[in-house]
């Protein structure tokens, strides 16, 4: 009886010894499955925000570059007057440039 005792001690022993695995086991998954939802989680606010960052990224290269296409357009205006004016400033004074120049090279000295 003694043993049999003993042999039933140790059954329930290996029996709560299962139990107990099978609980641990569940806790594990359970904690693996709840990491990776959060992982995944993670990853769409992360995915999310980087949309975000990028749509207000190109909104303001979108409003920067309309600034920039006017400016190029009113820069290329004003070139254009510049060169317009210096063109007639040389057209005006090339005659007395010339005229200078011939006196100078045409001049002798001792």
């Amino acid at each position: 009886m003694e043993a049999n005792r003993g042999q039933n001690g140790i059954q329930q022993l290996l029996a709560a010894e299962q139990d107990a695995q099978h609980i641990v086991n569940a806790a594990r998954n359970a904690k693996m499955a709840r990491l990776r939802q959060a992982k995944e989680e993670a990853e769409k606010e992360i995915a999310d925000y980087r949309a975000q960052v990028e749509y207000e990224f190109q909104k303001k290269v979108a409003e920067s570059s309309g600034d920039s296409g006017a400016n190029v357009k009113r820069l290329e205006i004003e070139t254009d007057a510049k060169i317009n004016h210096l063109k007639n400033e040389a057209a005006r004074i090339s005659h007395d440039v010339v005229g200078m120049l011939l006196k100078n090279v045409t001049t002798v000295r001792n």
